[in-house]
């Protein structure tokens, strides 16, 4: 593994909560912390690393109502409905896909809210303001795993 895989690696783990985590991460590969730093600069850079994030645990927090949304958006919207609805603070996910025979929806949400009826609330507001008409709201019941992607 190099360097770079190294430092992605240190990444996607748990950062320490302590006055210096990045230098605790850096010595953990054996490197200074002015070179891991610079190392994570230059993925910023390059588009490889787009942030570093805490991750809330949005039932923990109180957001209990989630659903994920399949809406059918003409392909001269898509991109429109995509900014729109990325806008919402609401909503956590939001991609465009390939419609398959039978299945014609093509713009998927992830919309959080503290009751059903406040995620419901998201989910009309959307439509409304992006003139979708056809969606399905497919709503959460369980968690069976929420982690983030391990990459090396």
């Amino acid at each position: 593994m190099n360097t770079e895989q190294a430092i992605i690696r240190a990444l996607q783990g748990n950062i320490p909560l302590e006055p210096a985590p990045f230098k605790k991460l850096a010595a953990g590969l054996g490197l200074p912390e002015g070179k891991f730093l610079a190392g994570v600069k230059e993925l910023k850079r390059r588009g490889i690393l787009r942030s570093i994030r805490a991750i809330v645990r949005h039932r923990r927090a109180g957001y209990s109502a989630n659903a994920m949304v399949a809406w059918k958006v003409t392909e001269s919207r898509a991109l429109s409905f995509g900014k729109t609805a990325a806008a919402s603070p609401a909503v956590s996910h939001c991609y465009q896909r390939v419609t398959r025979p039978g299945w014609p929806y093509n713009l998927y949400t992830m919309v959080h809210g503290r009751s059903r009826a406040e995620m419901l609330k998201v989910v009309d507001g959307l439509a409304k303001k992006t003139g979708a008409k056809e969606y399905l709201v497919l709503e959460s019941l369980r968690e069976f795993k929420k982690t983030s992607m391990v990459y090396f």
